[in-house]
């Protein structure tokens, strides 16, 4: 008897976060996901090489006053997704110091920013 109720409390268990599973699921899909709101600015670029012009792996692009940080990849192309502003600095850094050489830091702030821009780099070795 008591074999006989524990099976049937955990069906009731296991129905029950079934139907509470499938009432989310219609919610989301009647009502979608939370929206965001609030214009983006896509900021892509390259970092080269100022003496050679060759693009740089491992550099460390990040904004300054947000915890957004990213290395550049093979082709020294990085991308990222802000809210906008009236002007954003980046910070460009060579974290690794021997991989690639070893290059000089250097910030650049954008201003004039529309929904998307593009961002060429050039770096100086130190």
């Amino acid at each position: 008897m008591k074999q006989l109720k524990s099976k049937r409390n955990l069906a009731r268990k296991i129905i029950g976060g079934l139907s509470f599973t499938s009432t989310l699921l219609i919610f989301q899909a009647c009502y979608g996901t939370p929206q965001d709101f609030e214009p983006d600015l896509l900021i892509e670029g390259k970092v080269k090489a100022q003496a050679t012009g060759l693009p740089i792996k491992s550099i460390c692009v990040s904004v300054v006053g947000e915890e957004q940080d990213l290395l550049t990849d093979e082709a020294g192309t990085f991308s990222f997704y802000l809210l906008m502003k009236d002007s954003i600095t980046l910070r460009f850094e060579d974290i690794d110091n021997t991989q690639n050489g070893s290059f000089a830091s250097k910030d650049s702030v954008l201003t004039d920013l529309s929904n998307e821009v593009f961002v060429n780099i050039t770096l100086p070795e130190k």
